[in-house]
């Protein structure tokens, strides 16, 4: 199962709708400090709506420590950007896929 990894995220309503997601389809969460909000904010809470206790969650203080995490764990970091040379409904994906989504 693939793991979306967002790092730096800014922006509580995004962070809550991704979370959702990640619920409804029982794939972890890890989220990369330093993040521009708390994790008790209304709107992130609001967003993720009643999902939230089936979140699996996981927070890293730092990119250097979720590399460690990371590279314990195994698996392709695959990254995402509006400026990727490849289209994302055209990409081989791989089941321990790291899906990492940077800063809105």
């Amino acid at each position: 199962m693939p793991q979306i990894v967002l790092v730096y995220p800014q922006i509580p309503p995004n962070t809550g709708n991704v979370a959702r997601t990640c619920a409804a389809t029982n794939t972890e969460l890890h989220l990369v400090k330093p993040l521009g909000f708390e994790i008790s904010d209304r709107y992130l809470k609001r967003a993720g709506l009643d999902y939230w206790p089936y979140v699996k969650l996981y927070d890293h203080d730092n990119f250097k420590e979720f590399q460690t995490y990371h590279q314990q764990r195994g698996g392709r970091l695959v990254g995402f950007s509006a400026k990727g040379a490849s289209n994302y409904t055209k990409f081989q994906y791989q089941t321990n896929d790291w899906l990492l989504f940077g800063s809105e």
